[in-house]
């Protein structure tokens, strides 16, 4: 066990497997407490158990580390209040949060209904909120504490997922609303956007390119919730194999102004030229991806 979390509890959603089992691994390696959660569901929501929780706990004990396992949804209110609670009631205290869990139901908008968008938003976004909204309560009285949380690059738009994306960036949103309402307290909350293979990436139907490995994505997570990192705060990493970046914060580029109100008229007579659009890179993409399958090969994303 190494010594980089050493003393902290962390609790870590959809930790049974994956991205989140790899996180839960390297925090117990690096000397946290750890609360392994996973309602154990297939990638649509469907058939929970609880034994893959089991499993990791299992593994972390085996190499000498502390651990527990929860099963229960981060979906309800109870279910996010019972993982931070598993940490204060084993570990005395709550140092960090990791909402990683996660379900997939991929149908094009004009096809989704309100059972593919409902599960998918519930357990991305309300699942962080119901885990944040618990660990910030301990952690505001504690003086301390990190959130993360984890987005995609599908925030930006994506073709068949208006759930899964839509969900990702709320948590965005939600991510840096817990940075500026929490700073004050010394707790931080920041996203992270991870390229790896997994069973979800397993079902995009292109090539990503500079896709890496579940374990590639921890180092990041443990380092956010160490001391180390304790001036970062409202931000958002992509980690995509060796590949470590930021993403810009949201601000207006550009503006025009006139007296009083603008008619519709004068708007398309001058926005082009003084406000303007900025482009999708999906679209481009896109089209890359339409042209390439025309000529039979595989598109690279």
């Amino acid at each position: 066990m190494g010594g980089f979390l050493e003393g902290k509890a962390v609790a870590i959603t959809g930790s049974g497997r994956g991205i989140g089992r790899a996180i839960a691994l390297a925090c117990a390696a690096e000397g946290a407490k750890v609360v392994v959660n996973d309602y154990g569901v297939s990638m649509d929501g469907q058939e929970p158990t609880s034994e893959i929780a089991n499993e990791v706990v299992d593994e972390i004990k085996s190499a000498g580390g502390e651990a527990v396992a929860n099963a229960n949804s981060v979906a309800e209110m109870e279910g996010g209040a019972s993982i931070v609670q598993s940490a204060v009631d084993n570990f005395g205290r709550i140092d960090g949060v990791v909402c990683v869990a996660g379900i997939l139901r991929e149908r094009m908008l004009f096809n989704m209904t309100e059972d593919d968008w409902d599960p998918v938003v519930a357990t991305h976004l309300k699942g962080h909120f119901t885990v944040f909204k618990a660990a910030s309560a301990v952690m505001r009285k504690q003086k301390s504490g990190t959130l993360i949380g984890f987005t995609s690059g599908a925030f930006a738009g994506s073709v068949a997922q208006a759930n899964y994306a839509s969900a990702k960036g709320g948590i965005v949103s939600l991510v840096r609303s817990a940075a500026v309402g929490l700073h004050k307290y010394g707790v931080t909350a920041n996203c992270i956007a991870p390229v790896a293979r997994t069973r979800m990436s397993a079902n995009v139907p292109m090539e990503i390119a500079g896709m890496g490995d579940a374990e590639d994505v921890a180092p990041m997570a443990v380092y956010l919730m160490s001391d180390k990192a304790r001036h970062i705060t409202g931000q958002v990493y992509t980690v995509s194999g060796g590949k470590i970046a930021i993403w810009n914060q949201p601000a207006e580029l550009r503006a025009m102004f006139k007296d009083g109100r603008w008619s519709p008229r004068e708007i398309a007579e001058r926005l082009d030229g003084q406000v303007g659009v900025e482009k999708m890179p999906m679209i481009d993409r896109l089209e890359a991806m339409a042209k390439a399958a025309a000529s039979g090969d595989k598109p690279n994303g």
